[in-house]
C-alpha cells in the first residue's frame, strides 16, 4: 500500500507541476531542492506515474554511489509498499534488483555510462534524473554530456533532470539547455527546520592534512568534539570524517561513550549500511560517516552534525604517474549539506572543527573531478562514444589538454585506442568490463596467462584497495582475502565473480590491430606476449602460466597494470620505477600493523610491481602501499614498452661518457663502454655539460669580459645586428660560437682552456659588415685631452669613463657611444685617484659643480692645477711643477 501520508508531507511536491511543465516543454529542467524535500524518492515516482498521477513512464536514476542508489531504491520502494525489484529497483557494479515491472530503476553514474555505451538510445527509458549533479562527479558530468548528446542527435524526446540541493544552477541550466537556451530552474522550498552553528576548532594548531595523511590531533579533537555534543545535545549524532582510516581511529577514541558508535562508508557491509539508514531503537547512535552521508541518504534520528571540514578527492600526479585520493578542505556547499543533515527531520545543530574566520576562505563548490584526476577512464569512454577530443560534447569544464593527452599515451599503449585516438575492438571490450582501462588490461592479458580466474581474483583487489590490516603484500592479501569473512572479503569475492564472467565472455584479448603486441605494452616473444593474439586462454581457467605461484600471479597482474611502475632496488627498502619515480616501502610506526615495511616481505625483493603507492609531505619518492614481488623478466615482459636500446652520450662528473645502455623506462637494465661515439651524440653531450654548469667552465680574461659587455651593451642600446650575449643566449648558440673547440672537448679541463673572448668574436656581425663599426660604436678606450687613452666600463647601465679631473680641462662636452646616443657617465678622480664627482654632462659640471669640488680639493693636492676655468686651461696628469716644466 502506497504511504500517502509521507509522501503527502514531503516539500518537493509543490515544485511539481513546474518540473512537469518544463518537461513536457523543452525536455530539461534543472531541480534544486534542499535536502529531506524528497527530491531523490518522491519526483522519480511521480514522474514515473507511480503514484497515480500522470502517465506512466520508465525513469532512470543515476546516483554517484552504489550506498545512495541501494539507499534510495529502498526508500521509494517503502513508500510503494513493495520491496526492491518489483516496481522500483536498483543497479549497482555486481548487483542488481529489477525485473520486468520495474518502472523505476536506481542505477550508479558508472553503470549508466556502461548502458549508454551499449545501448546509446536508452531504449525504454522516458526520462533519466542525475541526481547529486552538484558533487562533479567525473562519470556524472561524462554521463551528462552522452545523454545530451543522445537528445541532439539520437532521441530528443528523452527527457533529462539534474538534480541537486546546492549546484551550479545557472551552470547546469545553460549546459542543459544548449542551443535553444538555458533550461528552466524548478525550486523547491523546503521545510526549514532551523540548524544552529557551534564553531569548534582545536585549541592548537594541527598540521594541514597531505595526501592521505590527516594530523592525529586534530582526529582527537573531533573525537572530543563528539563527546562535547553528547553531553550538550539531544538525538543521534552524525559525523563527518575523510576516510575510512579517520573513521576507525576517531571510533577508537569514543571507545566507552554511552552511545552505539557505527561507521558508514563505501566499504561498509550493506547490513551495517542498512541497519543505520534504518534508524535505531531507542538506543542513542553516533555515526561516523566519509561524504556518503552527505546528499540522497537520510540518518534517521540524527540532530547533531559534527564536521571535520574535510573531504577525500581523487588527484592525478602526472609529474609521478600517480593517481590517489588525497584529502582537502571541504568546500561551503558540502558543510551546508552536511549541517542539513542535523535539520533533516526536526532543529539541530552543527559543530564546525574550524574557526568561524576560515569559513570564508573556503572553496565554494568541490573542485570538479574533470580538472584533477587521471582521465585514462574518461578518455576512453569518450572514443568509444566515437569523440576522442571530448571536443563535441557539451561539459561544463572541459578537460585540461596534458591530462588528456596523457591518458591517451596511456590507451595506445595498452592498445584500446589507435593513433587518431579512436577506440580498438580492444579498447571497446576494455570499455565493456566496468573497470579502469588499466585494470581491463591486466584483466584480458593475465586471463590469457594465468586463467581468467586467477587474473580476476587479482585484479578485484586492485580495484578496491585491501584493507590496511591485509599488508603490503598483493599475494598474502590475495590469500587472506580467500580466507577473509569481513566485509571487504565479501565484496572482494562478488567482484572476483564478476570479473572473471566479463573476462570470459567472447572478445579480443590481444588484437593484432591496435593491441599490445603491435603497440602496446607486451612485445610478442615476451613471457606475456608470446601468446597467439586470438587470445587463447581469456575464457577458461587455464594459461600459460596457469601453474604458477599465487606471488607469480599476482606480480604479473600488477605489472600488466601498472607497467611503467616495475620497481628495482636501490638500496634498503629504496626502488627506482620505470617512470623515473623513486619509491620507499612504507616505514614502521604507529598505526601501520601488518603493512610496516621493516618487516615487511617485500623488503628483500629485487624488482616490485607496485600496485598502490602515494606521496607523502615533503618527500620527493613514492610511498608503497601495496605491490608484489617479481623479477627481471616479468618486468620486462610486462613493461616491453618502455624498453629500449641504444647508444648514450652523455655528460657525467665533469666528462663525456660514452655507452651503449640498455633500460626499463628509467632504470638502466646494463650498459657497456661505447668505443666510437657518434660526434654529434659527443658535441651535443659537451653542450649539456655546458649547460648543466654553466659558462663558468670557459676561461673568462679580464679582456674576454670586457668584450661581452660590450657587445652586451650595442644589443641593448642598438639591437640588431648586435647579438644578445646573455648566459642563455650564449648557451641557446653555443655552436655558433664555440663550435670549432666544442668538437675537441671531452672533459671539464677542455672547457676550462678555452678563450671565450676569441670565441665571442665569431658572433660579431661579420657577414654584414657592421663588425667593422664595433670600435666606433663601443670604444675599448676614449683619448681624453690629456692624451691619455681611457678604459670604458662596460658592465653597468650606463657605460663608465673614470679619469682624473685635470685630464679633462678643455673637455666642454661629456664623451658619447653608440654613433652618439648614449652619454658615457664621467666619473671624475682625484690625483689620488679616489671618486670627487660623478657627471653626465661636463658642461653643467664646470659650470656649476667644479667650484665646490676645488674648494674641497686644492687644498689637499695642492701640487696639481686647480685652475679657476678648467675649460681654458691646459690638460695634464702631472702636478703643477712638472706641468711648467713642459
Amino acid at each position: 500500500m502506497i504511504a500517502r501520508d509521507a509522501l503527502a508531507q514531503l516539500p518537493v511536491r509543490t515544485a511539481l507541476p513546474a518540473l512537469r511543465e518544463a518537461l513536457d516543454g523543452a525536455g530539461t529542467a534543472v531541480l534544486c531542492a534542499p535536502p529531506g524535500t524528497g527530491k531523490t524518492t518522491l519526483v522519480p515516482l511521480e514522474l514515473a506515474g507511480l503514484t497515480g498521477a500522470g502517465p506512466c513512464r520508465r525513469v532512470l536514476v543515476a546516483e554517484p554511489r552504489r550506498i545512495a542508489a541501494r539507499a534510495a531504491a529502498r526508500r521509494m520502494a517503502w513508500l510503494l509498499g513493495e520491496k526492491t525489484g518489483e516496481q522500483v529497483g536498483f543497479t549497482v557494479r555486481g548487483e542488481r534488483r529489477a525485473g520486468p515491472r520495474t518502472a523505476v530503476e536506481v542505477v550508479t553514474t558508472g553503470v549508466l555510462l556502461q548502458r549508454l555505451q551499449r545501448d546509446p538510445e536508452l531504449a525504454g527509458v522516458d526520462v533519466v534524473v542525475l541526481d547529486e549533479c552538484h558533487e562533479r562527479h567525473l562519470d556524472a558530468d561524462t554521463c551528462a554530456a552522452f545523454l545530451l548528446d543522445v537528445r541532439e542527435t539520437l532521441r530528443p524526446e528523452l527527457r533529462l533532470v539534474a538534480a541537486s540541493a546546492t549546484t551550479d544552477a545557472q551552470g547546469w541550466a545553460r549546459l542543459l539547455g544548449g542551443s535553444e537556451g538555458a533550461a528552466q530552474v524548478v525550486e523547491a522550498a523546503g521545510v526549514s527546520h532551523p540548524v544552529d552553528v557551534v564553531w569548534a576548532p582545536p585549541e592548537r594548531p594541527v598540521r594541514p592534512a597531505h595526501g592521505l595523511r590527516v594530523d592525529p590531533a586534530l582526529l582527537t579533537h573531533v573525537a572530543g568534539v563528539v563527546r562535547r555534543a553528547l553531553r550538550e545535545r539531544s538525538g543521534d549524532v552524525l559525523c563527518f570524517l575523510p576516510g575510512v582510516g579517520e573513521i576507525g581511529r576517531v571510533a577508537g577514541e569514543l571507545a566507552g561513550v554511552d552511545a552505539e558508535v557505527l561507521q558508514v562508508h563505501g566499504r561498509a557491509p550493506a547490513e551495517v549500511q542498512d541497519a543505520v539508514l534504518a534508524g535505531g531503537d531507542g538506543v542513542r547512535r553516533v555515526v561516523l560517516a566519509t561524504s556518503v552521508a552527505e546528499s540522497s541518504l537520510t540518518v534517521p534520528g540524527v540532530r547533531v552534525v559534527v564536521d571535520s571540514g574535510l573531504a577525500r578527492v581523487p588527484r592525478m600526479d602526472h609529474a609521478r604517474g600517480l593517481s590517489a585520493l588525497t584529502t582537502v578542505r571541504a568546500s561551503r556547499a558540502a558543510a551546508r549539506q552536511r549541517a542539513g543533515r542535523a535539520g533533516r527531520e526536526a532543529p539541530g545543530v552543527v559543530y564546525r572543527c574550524w574557526a568561524e574566520g576560515e569559513d570564508a576562505r573556503l572553496p565554494a563548490f568541490p573542485e570538479p573531478e574533470i580538472k584533477v584526476a587521471d582521465l585514462t577512464a574518461f578518455a576512453l569512454q569518450t572514443a568509444c562514444w566515437g569523440d576522442p577530443s571530448a571536443s563535441g560534447l557539451a561539459l561544463l569544464d572541459p578537460p585540461p589538454g596534458g591530462a588528456l593527452a596523457a591518458a591517451r599515451e596511456v590507451l595506445t599503449a595498452i592498445g584500446a585506442v589507435d593513433g587518431d585516438g579512436r577506440a580498438t575492438p580492444r579498447g571497446a571490450r576494455m570499455a565493456r568490463i566496468g573497470a579502469h582501462p588499466r585494470l581491463a588490461r591486466a584483466l584480458l592479458d593475465g586471463a590469457a596467462e594465468v586463467g581468467v580466474k586467477r587474473a580476476a581474483e587479482v585484479v578485484a583487489l586492485l580495484s578496491e584497495e585491501p584493507p590496511r590490516a591485509y599488508g603490503d603484500d598483493l599475494a598474502a592479501a590475495w590469500r587472506t582475502a580467500r580466507r577473509g569473512g569481513d566485509g571487504y572479503a565479501a565484496r572482494w569475492r562478488q567482484e572476483a565473480r564478476r570479473l572473471a564472467s566479463v573476462g570470459a565472455e567472447p572478445g579480443v584479448a590481444r588484437s593484432s590491430g591496435g593491441g599490445v603486441d603491435s603497440g602496446g605494452s607486451a612485445g610478442a616473444g615476451t613471457a606475456v606476449g608470446a601468446r597467439a593474439s586470438t587470445g587463447a586462454g581469456a575464457g577458461t581457467n587455464t594459461g600459460a602460466n596457469a601453474g604458477a605461484s599465487d606471488d607469480v600471479v599476482a606480480g604479473l597482474v600488477a605489472a600488466l597494470a601498472f607497467p611503467e611502475r616495475v620497481a628495482r632496488a636501490r638500496g634498503v627498502g629504496g626502488y627506482l620505477m620505470a617512470s623515473g619515480t623513486g619509491a620507499e616501502l612504507a616505514g614502521a610506526g604507529p598505526g601501520t600493523g601488518a603493512r610496516a615495511g621493516d618487516g615487511s616481505r617485500l623488503r628483500d625483493a629485487g624488482w616490485l610491481a607496485v600496485a598502490v603507492a602515494d606521496r607523502p609531505v615533503a618527500s620527493v619518492s613514492a610511498r608503497v602501499r601495496l605491490a608484489a614481488v617479481i623479477d627481471e623478466e616479468t618486468a620486462r615482459a610486462a613493461a616491453q614498452a618502455l624498453y629500449s636500446s641504444g647508444e648514450e652520450v652523455g655528460w657525467s662528473d665533469g666528462e663525456v661518457v660514452a655507452r651503449t645502455v640498455t633500460r626499463l623506462g628509467a632504470i638502466e637494465l646494463s650498459s657497456r663502454p661505447l668505443a666510437t661515439p657518434d660526434p654529434e651524440l659527443l658535441r651535443n653531450a659537451v653542450v649539456s655539460g655546458l649547460r648543466r654548469e654553466g659558462l663558468g667552465l670557459l676561461r673568462w680574461s679580464p679582456a674576454a669580459q670586457a668584450l661581452r659587455q660590450r657587445m652586451a651593451f650595442l644589443h641593448r642600446e642598438v639591437g640588431a645586428p648586435w647579438p644578445d650575449v646573455s648566459d642563455a643566449a650564449l648557451l641557446e648558440r653555443a655552436w655558433d660560437w664555440l663550435g670549432v673547440e666544442l668538437g675537441r672537448a671531452r672533459r671539464r679541463t677542455d672547457l676550462e682552456r678555452i678563450d671565450a673572448g676569441q670565441a665571442l668574436n665569431r658572433l660579431l656581425p661579420w657577414a654584414t659588415g657592421d663588425a667593422a663599426r664595433f670600435d666606433a660604436l663601443a670604444p675599448e678606450r676614449i683619448e681624453v685631452p690629456s692624451g691619455s687613452h681611457i678604459r670604458v666600463d662596460y658592465g653597468g647601465e650606463q657605460p663608465v669613463l673614470a679619469v682624473k679631473l685635470q685630464e679633462l680641462f678643455g673637455w666642454h662636452e661629456s664623451p658619447r657611444v653608440a654613433g652618439g646616443r648614449v652619454p658615457v657617465l664621467v666619473h671624475l678622480l682625484s690625483p689620488a685617484g679616489r671618486p670627487a664627482a660623478v657627471t653626465a654632462d661636463l658642461a653643467s659640471f664646470w659650470r656649476d659643480g667644479y667650484r665646490s669640488v676645488r674648494a674641497e680639493l686644492r687644498g689637499r693636492y695642492p701640487k696639481h692645477p686647480w685652475p679657476e676655468d678648467p675649460t681654458t686651461a691646459e690638460p695634464t696628469r702631472h702636478t703643477s711643477a712638472r706641468l711648467k716644466r713642459g
